[in-house]
């Protein structure tokens, strides 16, 4: 059976769900907004959209004014509200918009709706929650109930957590002469918001940061940095991004095997 699946969101959790799935076969559309603060942009769809056309780990995607299913590539197109859905007629969405709340998918959207982490409840929001916190629990499926609660509080990777995050403090535009793979050491300017320095909190590897130029809010997390020094991280897709694409297709499968 050839699966449609339309995929709100196109940061990297999203990313991940979208190329396992384009990996086993299913045709993938994905909607974004017009201007995304996506962090690991070399690993999110959602880099399109500034820059017309991406490839993660061997698999294309193109910007699109009018998307249409495709075989070769994986369609973005900027549709915050959901427009083309009716028109696409897909067979599966997956809110990958990473919001911590639901900003307007619902059950009946299409035949299954799943929904990444916190925001929704399976069985009255959506068909399926999929588990998006690091711990024993990620990527499981959840017919009924909700994912854990948001933290506020980035996971740990190499004994750090809230050092490895940057955020804006203030509100302004975000501008950087550094790339996602350059080595910083603690105290090296990142970047500036207007004419505030932004600089390193520990030694590492940028593995994110959000697109020159992008206008943010005063808290908006502009930058990730990763303590364990290895440049190949920031280009490849993460490991909990990859089991949650997992509990995904496990989604997928198991409804259309009740189902049949």
């Amino acid at each position: 059976m050839q699966f449609k699946v339309l995929i709100r969101g196109g940061g990297d959790l999203a990313t991940g769900v979208a190329w396992r799935l384009y990996r086993c076969g299913m045709q993938i559309i994905v909607l974004e907004i017009p201007s995304p603060l996506v962090i690991r942009r070399k690993v999110a769809f959602a880099s399109a959209v500034f820059e017309g056309e991406v490839e993660v780990e061997g698999v294309k995607a193109k910007l699109a004014d009018s998307p249409q299913w495709e075989r070769d590539f994986i369609p973005v197109a900027i549709d915050p509200e959901g427009k083309y859905i009716s028109s696409l007629h897909p067979q599966i969405i997956v809110d990958g918009i990473m919001a911590k709340r639901n900003l307007g998918t619902y059950k009946g959207m299409a035949e299954l709706v799943i929904a990444l982490g916190p925001g929704f409840t399976a069985g009255k929001d959506v068909d399926i929650v999929i588990e998006t916190q690091r711990g024993h629990l990620l990527g499981r499926v959840i017919k009924t109930g909700s994912a854990l609660p948001n933290t506020g509080i980035p996971c740990e990777i190499g004994g750090f957590s809230r050092e490895r995050a940057i955020y804006s403090p203030i509100s302004g535009v975000f501008k950087t002469v550094r790339e996602i793979g350059d080595k910083v050491s603690q105290g090296d300017l990142v970047g500036m918001v207007e004419d505030t320095e932004i600089k390193a909190k520990i030694n590492g590897v940028i593995r994110g940061l959000i697109y020159p130029g992008s206008r943010v809010a005063k808290d908006t997390k502009i930058a990730d940095i990763d303590p364990r020094g290895e440049s190949f991280y920031a280009f490849t897709i993460s490991d909990k991004a990859l089991a949650i694409a997992g509990g995904v297709l496990e989604a997928i499968l198991s409804f259309y095997k009740e189902k049949h």
